[in-house]
């Protein structure tokens, strides 16, 4: 909470500068009214971000600020901006790795924002990983990099969006890897993070947690698979014990129509697009990324940088709407 003893704002990172962020977070809050946006700070580039504005027709204020408190009087009438300077000036779609260092100090104020509370949470704008590695980031990706800023061994990404919650226990990996790799272990730890978050951030004092099985029909008794077998039911016997409401495993084919989706409030899914297809086809536009597991709050736009539309104009913000409003609800729901 801040001095006022009014909810703290939520940090906007910057993003892949040449990409659609600052876009979409100018149009997110030209619709601050009609789609009650919760209050936001923008870490970014001042000077980009007039510029980016005048492109897109301008009219659209910005005012700098020292401290994030100050966005909640600002706010109603301008953007508020925690100044990040760029060192190269930017042009829509045409990423330079020279503002590798600013892009990344973006997301480090945003987290110490919120590990400060002068932040309720933070959400962030699309990076795009290849011209930050050639900028010199090391780490495999943007969740990984916030893990370590955490100092936390693992996180869990939720995609939320249609009123649906997945949650792949693999990730950005091959098919093959992901069955070779996944194991009860991998399982029972994505498990209880999603169970404690989902207590913690959406209210949920006994979470019901849906397990999708790996195979054809949950492998049929075997006849398709052996894993729900051996990998699935020790983990799933062993989060029963622990006292989880545990449903599954699942045939991953006749869970996530609308009758199933109300028997549970999160779909655990063995692999990346089992997860994210349902979400995605329920609500394309919107679905938010969220990362569970990280000791401040933080949601994501589900979506890339989109170079090949920068300052177009033509960028949709739902996502990063959503995510916005995803981010302030987790924030007043957190206990």
């Amino acid at each position: 909470m801040t001095a006022t003893n009014r909810p703290a704002p939520i940090a906007l990172t910057m993003g892949e500068p040449a990409g659609i962020g600052g876009e979409i977070a100018r149009a997110a809050w030209l619709r601050r009214d009609q789609e009650t946006i919760p209050p936001f700070v923008l870490i970014d580039d001042p000077a980009r971000m007039r510029a980016l504005d005048a492109i897109l027709g301008g009219g659209t204020a910005f005012v700098e600020i020292n401290t994030p408190d100050e966005a909640l009087e600002v706010f109603p009438n301008a953007i508020p901006i925690l100044s990040q300077p760029l060192p190269v000036p930017v042009t829509p779609g045409r990423p330079d790795p020279a503002n590798t260092n600013a892009v990344l100090a973006s997301i480090d104020r945003a987290v110490t924002l919120c590990k400060s509370g002068w932040a309720s949470a933070m959400v962030t704008n699309p990076i795009n990983k290849a011209v930050l590695y050639a900028g010199g980031f090391r780490h495999p990706g943007h969740t990984e990099y916030l893990a370590d800023l955490a100092n936390v061994p693992r996180t869990v990404m939720m995609l939320a969006g249609g009123g649906l919650r997945a949650i792949p226990v693999t990730v950005h990996t091959s098919l093959r890897d992901a069955i070779s790799t996944l194991t009860s272990d991998l399982i029972v730890e994505t498990a209880r993070i999603l169970n404690t978050d989902l207590r913690r951030y959406f209210g949920l004092e006994t979470p019901r947690i849906a397990v999708a099985g790996l195979n054809p029909h949950a492998g049929e008794g075997g006849a398709l698979g052996i894993e729900e077998q051996e990998i699935l039911a020790p983990a799933l016997d062993l989060l029963r014990k622990e006292g989880m409401t545990i449903l599954g495993p699942l045939p991953a084919d006749t869970m996530f129509h609308t009758e199933a989706r109300a028997t549970y409030d999160a779909a655990l899914c063995m692999y990346h697009d089992q997860a994210l297809i349902p979400v995605k086809t329920l609500d394309f536009h919107g679905g938010v990324n969220v990362t569970l597991g990280l000791p401040f709050i933080r949601t994501s736009p589900d979506h890339g940088t989109a170079f090949e539309i920068a300052g177009t104009g033509v960028a949709r913000p739902d996502s990063l709407i959503s995510a916005l409003h995803l981010a302030a609800t987790m924030a007043s729901t957190r206990s």
